[in-house]
C-alpha cells in the first residue's frame, strides 16, 4: 500500500494516463515514432522527486506540437494533460517526462517507483552492493513478503556474502528443501549450513513439518548448522521442535532480518577508492596509457552542446563496475577552448583521481550483439574508441 493506493491502482492510474495522451494525439494524426517507456526502464537510475509518473519518447510532428506548444484541433497537449491532473516537461528535445498535481498521488507513485528500484538492485552478484539495498529494508521490514520468492532468495544470499560467507543460491525449483548453501572457514575446515528461505505473508506461520524437513536435510548432507528464514512467524510447535533439535537450527523472522540488513547496511565501504589499491591504479594507467584498451569509457552528452567525459574501469562484475574518472586533455580548439577534440590523459592528473569522490559504482549491462555499457544513474558509458572526441560548448 503507498499513501491509500494499492500498487494496482497505480498501475492503472499510470495506463490511463497514457492511453488518454496516446488517444489524443492519434485522433489528430500525431502519433508516429512516438511511445511511451517507464523512468526506470528509460533510465536505470535512482528515482527521485517529483515522481516521474511516465516518461513520452517523441517524435515527428507530435515533438513539433510539443516544443511549440501547438493547439491541433483543440487546446494544446499541455492543457489537456493538466485536466488529467498532470503536467509535463522537456528533458532533451524528445524526452518528456510527466508529473501530478495531486501531493498524495505524488507521494504514492514515490514509493511505488523507488519500491521498483530497490528490487532492481537484487542481482545474484556479490560484487554489485549498494548501501541502499540493504537500508531500505532495515527501514521497511513489511516489504520483504512483497518480494518475489527467488528475488527474497536472492537478497539473502548477499546479506550472507555480507556476513562473510562464501554462499551458493540454490536453482530456486527443484531444490530439495534448501535454498542457500554457506560456508565459513573453520579450524578444521570449512563449515557448511543450510539455509530454507519462505516469503510468506505475515498470516501465513511457519509448521513444524517445514522445520522438521530443513532437520531431514541437515543429516543427510551432515551440515552442523541450518537457518530457517520467513517473513511471517513460526507455530509454537515449530518453535519448541527447534529447541529440542539440541538448538543448531536457527529461525529467523523480519526481526532477525532487519538487524543483518542494518549490519549489510554499516559494513559497506562508502569511499569505494579504498577497494582498489593505488599500486594497483598505477599499474592499469601504465596499461591503458601504451595501447586501445576496452576499459577506457567515454560519456558524450549536452543539449545543443557537447560535452565528455572520460573514466576508466578499476574492476567490474557480473551487474556492476567500479568506475574512476579520468580528466580530459584538447587536442585542438578554436583558440577560445569552446570547440575543438579531446582526449583522457593517463598521467599523474588522472593517478590524482583516485580519491572518494572520483571513484564511484555503475550498473554494468551487456547488450544483444555483446556490447558492454555502464550508467550510473546520470551518464551512459562506452568503450572508448581511442580517437579524439569533439566537444562544442556554445550552446
Amino acid at each position: 500500500m503507498n499513501a491509500g493506493y494499492t500498487d494496482i491502482q497505480l498501475a492503472h492510474e499510470i495506463a490511463r494516463l497514457e492511453t488518454a495522451i496516446q488517444q489524443w494525439a492519434e485522433e489528430r494524426d500525431l502519433w508516429f515514432d512516438s511511445s511511451f517507456v517507464e523512468f526506470l526502464q528509460h533510465t536505470g537510475g535512482e528515482p527521485g522527486s517529483p515522481a516521474v509518473v511516465t516518461v513520452l519518447c517523441a517524435g515527428g510532428d507530435l515533438m513539433t506540437v510539443l516544443d511549440q506548444d501547438i493547439a491541433v484541433g483543440g487546446p494544446p497537449l499541455h492543457q489537456f494533460v493538466a485536466s488529467l491532473g498532470y503536467f509535463f516537461e522537456n528533458q532533451n528535445g524528445y524526452n518528456y517526462h510527466f508529473y501530478t498535481d495531486d501531493s498524495q498521488l505524488n507521494a504514492a507513485f514515490e514509493a511505488y517507483f523507488h519500491w521498483q528500484w530497490v528490487c532492481s538492485l537484487i542481482e545474484p552478484d556479490a560484487g554489485d552492493v549498494h548501501e541502499e539495498l540493504y537500508a531500505y529494508f532495515a527501514a521497511n521490514p513489511h516489504q520483504f513478503h512483497r518480494l518475489a520468492p527467488r528475488a527474497f532468495e536472492i537478497l539473502l544470499s548477499r546479506v550472507f556474502q555480507n556476513q562473510g560467507f562464501t554462499t551458493e543460491l540454490g536453482p530456486g525449483t527443484g531444490d530439495g528443501g534448501i535454498d542457500i548453501r554457506l560456508w565459513q572457514r573453520g579450524p578444521l575446515g570449512d563449515v557448511l549450513t543450510l539455509v530454507q528461505a519462505k516469503r510468506y505473508a505475515p498470516h501465513r506461520k511457519i509448521s513444524l513439518d517445514a522445520v522438521a524437513a530443513l532437520r531431514g536435510v541437515m543429516a543427510v548432507e551432515d551440515a552442523p548448522r541450518g537457518i530457517f528464514v520467513t517473513t511471517s512467524a513460526y507455530l509454537p510447535s515449530a518453535r519448541r521442535f527447534a529447541e529440542r533439535a539440541e538448538n543448531v537450527i536457527e529461525l529467523a523472522t523480519p526481526v532477525e532480518l532487519v538487524r543483518w540488513c542494518s549490519a549489510a547496511t554499516n559494513g559497506i565501504i562508502n569511499d569505494k577508492s579504498s577497494l582498489v589499491s593505488r599500486d594497483s591504479v598505477g599499474r592499469l594507467l601504465r596499461q591503458i596509457s601504451q595501447r586501445a584498451d576496452s576499459r577506457v569509457l567515454q560519456s558524450s552528452w549536452g543539449v545543443n552542446s557537447t560535452h565528455n567525459t572520460f573514466a576508466v574501469v578499476l574492476k567490474e562484475t557480473k551487474h556492476a563496475a567500479l568506475l574512476m574518472s579520468l580528466p580530459r586533455r584538447t587536442v585542438l580548439h578554436d583558440g577560445y577552448g569552446q570547440r575543438g577534440t579531446e582526449v583522457p590523459s593517463f598521467g599523474e592528473d588522472a593517478f590524482s583521481h583516485h580519491r572518494a569522490e572520483s571513484v564511484w559504482r555503475a550498473k554494468r549491462t551487456v547488450s544483444a550483439n555483446g556490447d558492454i555499457h555502464y550508467w550510473d544513474g546520470r551518464n551512459l558509458f562506452n568503450a572508448w574508441d581511442g580517437k579524439p572526441a569533439r566537444f562544442d560548448y556554445m550552446d
